[in-house]
């Protein structure tokens, strides 16, 4: 029997049973995957939709299944030790970009203090490759209210003076940029945490990230557009299923030719696609680079202007940290990715779509979350919704 050690980074909240049959066994539960996970998979064809347990001589794992491989949730060890080869030859395909796969068709003797030494080294193995903010951005206005606080965690801040900001060194064009933002807490009604690409002229590309404030208690609004060739109208607005306040939390862009799509946590929210064919210019020519800001907008943010920025609370301070970009990069009218240098990994991003379960997940948000979208509103456009719209 082949097994397979492996680290879960993505839980995937929602199962389906269906699939190919063998390999996982246990019963049908609908409880959230431990988005951390380790354990031990039989080899072959797996289950979609189970989880379960999977079991050697020294331990079970809870495990949950895709079509292709088992994902898993929690290590128990049952005896003080282990004897089996470990067995990771297995193609790229067969595993999504978070699991890291420990030796090669080696024989370990594990105790049980030796297998607690191999859970630390899979961690290890995940531990951040975040970049240094030192040298990704800088700060670029807000007169020392934006602040490097050591390579791993920015912060901005806004009062009635001044907001704050920031943007990238570098400058993208496609790629997969991840940041964990952990937003102004308590009232922070007229305040604007914008993070986004941008490229620069009258005819820019953009794609937006905002969180719009609100009240003590009421939930943050998070506002998204993309604009190209200098023409937005595109926005679409959500609340988060949880408070973006009290911890980090990672949004993402993937952005490729084909489309984009902003991901909060790792669960798909929007998708834009590449509409040329009808029509509808996409962002693929112009590089962009990050950007961010704290800023106050109560003439508009908050209630349509409605409800005003309490000073009595400033200062109102948002926190970054863990930037990740896997992205080509561009410098003097050339990319990266061109040649054999890039700024991530194996950009796999480059060819990513929406799998059915994130398609599914994608769905979810749109139903339970979704507040506002451009493609929807009758009144705003009388005469036919843009064409974008229509595309399935």
């Amino acid at each position: 029997m082949d097994v397979v050690l492996v680290i879960n980074e993505r839980g995937k909240r929602e199962r389906r049973e269906e699939g190919c049959g063998g390999g996982c066994h246990g019963e049908m539960r609908r409880e959230p995957w431990d988005p951390t996970a380790v354990g031990v998979c039989h080899g072959g064809a797996q289950r979609r939709g189970m989880t379960g347990h999977s079991w050697g001589n020294g331990f079970a794992a809870r495990q949950g299944c895709n079509a292709r491989r088992c994902y898993f949730t929690t290590l128990t060890f049952l005896q003080s030790s282990y004897t089996h080869p470990i067995n990771t030859n297995v193609h790229p395909s067969y595993l999504s970009p978070s699991i890291q796969l420990i030796h090669t068709n080696i024989q370990l003797t594990l105790s049980t203090t030796s297998m607690l030494s191999v859970f630390l080294l899979v961690i290890i193995s995940l531990g951040s490759t975040s970049a240094d903010f030192n040298n990704e951005f800088d700060i670029t206005w807000g007169d020392g209210r934006g602040k490097i606080i050591n390579p791993e965690l920015l912060t901005l801040s806004l009062d009635k003076s001044s907001g704050s900001g920031f943007e990238s060194r570098n400058e993208y064009l496609f790629g997969k940029i991840d940041m964990q933002l952990k937003l102004v807490p308590g009232n922070s009604a007229g305040t604007v945490t914008a993070y986004y690409l941008s490229s620069k002229g009258s005819n820019w590309d953009e794609i937006d990230f905002e969180f719009l404030g609100n009240l003590s208690g009421d939930p943050y609004i998070l506002h998204t557009n993309v604009f190209s060739q200098g023409k937005g109208n595109r926005e679409q607005q959500f609340y988060l299923w949880f408070d973006p306040t009290a911890d980090f939390h990672t949004y993402s862009i993937l952005w490729n030719p084909k489309h984009i799509i902003f991901s909060v946590d790792g669960t798909p929210i929007r998708e834009f696609k590449n509409a040329e064919s009808i029509g509808v210019p996409f962002p693929k020519d112009q590089p962009m680079r990050i950007h961010s800001s704290l800023w106050n907008a109560d003439d508009w943010a908050t209630r349509g202007g409605l409800v005003k920025t309490d000073w009595s609370q400033a200062p109102f301070t948002a926190s970054y940290r863990n930037f990740k970009a896997d992205a080509c990069l561009v410098a003097s009218g050339k990319s990266s990715c061109g040649g054999s240098a890039s700024s991530g990994g194996n950009q796999t991003w480059k060819s990513e779509e929406l799998d059915n379960t994130k398609q599914e997940r994608l769905r979810w948000v749109q139903k339970n979350y979704m507040i506002y979208n451009y493609c929807s509103d009758s009144k705003r456009f009388p005469q036919g919704f843009p064409p974008e719209c229509n595309m399935p």
